[in-house]
């Protein structure tokens, strides 16, 4: 079955901020490497991760990596295009990017910051959603969303 991005895009987002509810401790501000590039496998050796696939399409693969609080999806592209668009779709439902090219990794702030150390990249972040009190943009407490 093939699926394409819009379909994708939600999905992934409700998977990726499932995980996100509070973040791994870490600095995250040591020296940034150059950018890291390659297939999702050489992208999740060298953030020392064991890829759990979960979409392995034509344009797009992406993997659940980390346990516990550090858990992030880890998404790579067969274009800059389709990269972008994925993304730009993806930031409406908020969250925290670390983005290369053709690849990004998504997950709680804390995580991606520690990601950044291994794998380069650029740090974004998606919309912030007011409403229910706030959220920190630290350890805020949310279950999920969309569970």
């Amino acid at each position: 079955m093939r699926l394409t991005r819009p379909m994708l895009a939600p999905a992934a987002l409700a998977a990726a901020l499932a995980l996100t509810g509070c973040g791994a401790d870490g600095d995250g501000a040591e020296a940034v490497p150059a950018t890291a590039s390659g297939s999702l496998e050489h992208l999740a050796a060298e953030a020392e991760c064991a890829p759990d696939m979960q979409t392995d399409a034509d344009t797009i693969r992406q993997a659940l990596c980390g346990k516990g609080d550090g858990k992030y999806v880890l998404a790579t592209f067969s274009t800059d295009r389709g990269q972008r668009e994925w993304i730009n779709t993806a930031k409406d439902y908020g969250g925290y990017y670390l983005v290369g090219r053709k690849w990004v990794a998504v997950g709680h702030e804390d995580v991606v910051a520690n990601l950044r150390g291994r794998l380069g990249g650029t740090l974004e972040q998606g919309v912030q959603h007011g409403g229910g009190g706030g959220h920190s943009a630290g350890h805020g407490e949310h279950a999920g969303h969309g569970g």
